[in-house]
């Protein structure tokens, strides 16, 4: 399961299905220094995304 304190960076690697959500609402950002600091509430945050959708488009993409 993917939680709001992950790092950007630690969700593409353990789950790289992920890439496609994380680009479909805008978070080009896993190349990014950032990513390796930033955990993907505050990087929807500061990209304006809702977190608790963008939550459960990234946890359903494990049930594939």
């Amino acid at each position: 399961m993917i939680t709001k304190d992950m790092s950007i960076t630690d969700i593409v690697e353990k789950y790289p299905q992920t890439v496609e959500i994380l680009m479909n609402y805008g978070m080009h950002c896993f190349g990014c220094m950032a990513a390796r600091f930033e955990n993907i509430e505050q990087g929807a945050m500061a990209h304006g995304i809702n977190v608790d959708d963008l939550m459960k488009d990234l946890n359903k993409s494990l049930e594939s």
